[in-house]
């Protein structure tokens, strides 16, 4: 059912004669290409008009990828430069979405309507116990260490660290870049545009719905029996995805 909805939508698209420009941004440890041209997504888009803006984050896929942890402390210059002038629709996925949205905070006019998928309850609270334990884990990796001893989410992202084309020490740099302050209520809710909030019932951040609430515009899908990492790759991001950019 899924699959035959996601055909659907694609057909549907076909028929439209305006191009959208949808601005694609992955999560930490991804890239446009792992993150959304590998699983089909970018080419369900662009085969329904779409006009893809594909970005890589600071540390990440084809750009520059330095060591120093201070480097690291506005990852919203990227997306804004890559941007046309007129405004978009845009996708992130975990950091990048948490990326978009301070974008989009900063920039309200250059977005027509934002997916966040992969956030949710930690845009609200720093989980800096987690983020602690995930460094440990990417420096007991890079020292050789046996990632079979860590805990099981942190085993995780050390794998992820670890995909080929990955800088480790970039990515740990990323990690240990200095605490942007938490966004408000007031800031969040300055972003106007339509705003949809994905994420699986399975995810560390779960749940999306107070994220979701805090837009004027916002909305919530939950993705069931999904997890972080399989986010991305699920029929119910895809579906939910192309509808809510497909609607006017």
């Amino acid at each position: 059912m899924r699959v035959h909805g996601t055909l659907n939508r694609v057909l549907q698209h076909l028929l439209r004669v305006d191009v959208t420009a949808v601005a694609l941004i992955h999560g930490w440890g991804g890239s446009f290409s792992a993150t959304w041209q590998r699983n089909g997504f970018t080419a369900l888009l662009e085969d329904s008009g779409a006009s893809v803006i594909g970005i890589d984050l600071l540390g990440h896929g084809d750009a520059p990828k330095p060591h120093d942890p201070d480097a690291y402390g506005d990852l919203t210059t990227r997306i804004v430069e890559a941007l046309p002038d007129e405004p978009v629709d845009a996708v992130g996925f975990s950091l990048g979405a948490m990326t978009l949205l301070r974008a989009a905070i900063d920039n309200p006019t250059r977005f027509n309507r934002l997916i966040l998928a992969g956030v949710g309850s930690n845009i609200f609270k720093r989980d800096e116990a987690g983020t602690r334990q995930i460094i440990e884990g990417l420096d007991l990796v890079a020292g050789g260490g046996d990632p079979s001893t860590l805990d099981n989410t942190v085993r995780l992202f050390a794998q992820y660290a670890q995909q080929p084309g990955n800088d480790l020490g970039a990515l740990n740099a990323v990690m240990k870049r200095p605490p942007a302050p938490l966004l408000t209520a007031e800031q969040m809710a300055t972003v106007t545009c339509p705003v949809m909030v994905i994420i699986g019932d399975q995810d560390f951040t779960y749940p999306g719905d107070a994220l979701a609430a805090a837009f004027p515009n916002g909305q919530c899908t939950t993705l069931k029996g999904v997890d972080h990492f399989a986010t991305t790759d699920d029929f119910g991001f895809f579906d939910a995805a192309l509808e809510f950019l497909d609607a006017v």
